[in-house]
């Protein structure tokens, strides 16, 4: 029975690992390097999430688990401690100054919707906004690189006015990096916490997914385009719902040891002729 349910996951890990493997070799990385980074996340993970009462996994605990020689993971546990394979997740200026200018009150009109900022002032300004949150960058560069991205139209008396809350990053590696941590990675780590058997009881993390084997190709595109307006108002919703409960943090940076908060939102249409599976 036990192999039986090991070997469904495993398909299932091979599916899932299709598009990982493209990225990886889009990028060069071939098994080595990826094998490597796979060894690392065993070795971390059965050594912080297996322990008892509460305590770190001995090595040879971890070696068991994982199938690794003890070598191997302590040589893996030692790379972990110092730090190598640390991955830090920080908020740009730019990411900063347009979600606060979304969200705090002095720099939002009645209605709750961002106002049109004036470049310079001690309060409700454009200058005064990028020195309370931008961290040491200035306001004139913070303009010109939100104009140069679009974010902001400059009026003819100076006045800035910020168009969208969607940033796009600079290049396809920026891009790819915000898609794994901020979508794929918060996906998986629910589907993992949704499928413990050992999850406490009550109310789990929300996880939805409709799915039809029966749209006909000529409605697809109709099909994407209105899921592409519906899925962005959900989005813009989300954002707004985020941002409100942000403002009670009463203008505060940040707190890198405050759990990450995440909804993630997509729309799939399998266009890989190679992916065996069944829904």
């Amino acid at each position: 029975m036990q192999e039986d349910q090991q070997k469904k996951v495993l398909d299932a890990f091979q599916l899932v690992l299709r598009p990982i493997v493209k990225i990886l070799l889009r990028y060069g990385i071939g098994y080595n390097e990826f094998a490597e980074t796979v060894k690392s996340a065993f070795v971390d993970v059965g050594s912080t999430e297996f322990g008892i009462r509460g305590r770190p996994t001995n090595i040879s605990r971890v070696a068991v688990m994982t199938g690794l020689t003890r070598k191997e993971v302590r040589r893996l546990r030692t790379k972990t401690d110092s730090g190598s394979k640390a991955i830090t997740v920080r908020t740009t200026p730019i990411t900063e100054i347009v979600t606060r200018w979304y969200s705090e009150s002095e720099f939002i009109d009645r209605d709750g919707r961002p106002s049109v900022l004036p470049f310079t002032g001690d309060s409700a300004s454009f200058s005064s906004l990028v020195k309370k949150f931008g961290g040491d960058v200035p306001p004139g560069a913070m303009r010109t690189e939100l104009k140069r991205m679009r974010l902001v139209d400059e009026g003819e008396d100076g006045t800035l006015t910020v168009k969208s809350r969607a940033i796009v990053p600079p290049d396809e590696t920026d891009n790819l990096m915000s898609c794994l941590i901020h979508g794929v990675y918060p996906l998986l780590a629910t589907t993992a916490s949704n499928t413990d058997p050992n999850r406490a009881e009550g109310l789990g993390p929300a996880q939805f997914a409709t799915y039809s084997l029966s749209i006909e190709q000529e409605d697809r595109t109709r099909l994407k385009r209105i899921s592409y307006d519906r899925l962005s108002e959900v989005a813009v919703s989300f954002d707004d719902l985020f941002a409100t409960f942000e403002s009670r943090s009463k203008g505060k940076m940040p707190d890198i040891a405050n759990p990450v908060v995440s909804v993630g939102l997509y729309y799939f249409e399998e266009n890989d002729p190679h992916a065996r599976y069944k829904w």
